[in-house]
């Protein structure tokens, strides 16, 4: 594709989350500096809330790639689970071997050996649950239970929840309380601001391996952001296709127009910002170039 041509060991703006990309923008850097303090002090619950596309599920994996020794975590990328399922998915992260037809009883029973077993090792436990505004309440109140599991010391199970903002409505009904009240750290993740972008495009493409002087003017910079509203995946999305762009015209550089023709291509882009498109000199002949530039 268009590595080669920049310079690029590697595809620098993909949406796969990679923590070898991770940029500490003041808020992210933030949230993970909470989640940390949160996990060392051995709180039961975390609660990390964002817009879809600002880097949570990037911040999680950061999170526990970071924690290290000491700590031993779960990962349940889609709790949208019933209570029982959801236990049986916790108990395979932490590699407990289960009878076919175990109960509930037994199921928890093994549960709460594993973690007292890894207690007795050190061993501090922290289950980290994504796109967790989809669990079901029923779901939710068995996680409280769980935390109920403690030593005279600590609790066995710290959980972390990472959600869109609509986890902050479900966490008001009032059959689960309870467990909102348990909830003693929380953050919410915001976009990034028009500086953090363009540094946050910077370190991208030097972790992907760029040693030029500026591949992306001031001009697509303010572009990417007005596009994007600061939305990390919005942003990589749009700087995928300006260098695709860029490159099928041969060009060593992405300028505005890029991004907005980009932007023209993007879903999630808002009406506001395809009006603000519609009144600039992006021409159709352009969008074309962008079209051959993806069948290369």
């Amino acid at each position: 594709m268009y590595a080669a041509h920049f310079g690029l060991r590697e595809l620098p703006f993909g949406i796969t989350p990679d923590t070898s990309f991770f940029f500490g923008s003041p808020r992210s850097q933030e949230a993970l500096n909470t989640l940390l303090v949160a996990a060392r002090a051995g709180e039961g619950f975390i609660k990390i809330t964002g817009e879809v596309g600002t880097g949570k599920t990037l911040l999680c994996r950061k999170f526990m790639a970071t924690l290290g020794e000491g700590f031993v975590t779960a990962y349940i990328p889609n709790p949208y689970l019933e209570p029982r399922t959801l236990m049986l998915a916790l108990a395979d992260e932490l590699e407990i071997a289960l009878e076919r037809d175990v109960d509930q009883h037994q199921l928890l029973k093994a549960i709460n050996l594993r973690l007292l077993h890894l207690a007795r090792a050190g061993q501090r436990v922290v289950l980290c649950l994504d796109e967790a505004q989809a669990i079901p309440v029923e779901s939710l109140e068995a996680l409280r239970l769980l935390t109920n599991l403690e030593t005279e010391k600590r609790k066995l199970l710290q959980i972390v929840l990472f959600g869109q903002p609509e986890l902050n409505r479900k966490l008001e009904l009032d059959s689960i309380r309870q467990l909102a009240q348990r909830i003693t750290f929380h953050y919410h993740l915001g976009p990034l601001s028009r500086d953090d972008l363009d540094f946050y495009v910077a370190h991208r493409l030097r972790v992907a391996g760029f040693t030029g002087a500026r591949l992306f003017t001031g001009a697509a910079i303010r572009s990417l952001y007005k596009a994007s509203g600061g939305v990390p995946r919005l942003v990589n999305i749009m700087a995928h296709k300006a260098l695709m762009l860029s490159y099928g015209q041969g060009k060593q550089q992405v300028v505005g127009s890029h991004v907005a023709i980009a932007a023209r291509d993007t879903v999630g882009v808002t009406r506001t910002i395809r009006i603000w498109l519609a009144g600039g000199a992006v021409v159709a002949a352009a969008a074309a170039g962008l079209a051959w530039a993806f069948a290369l």
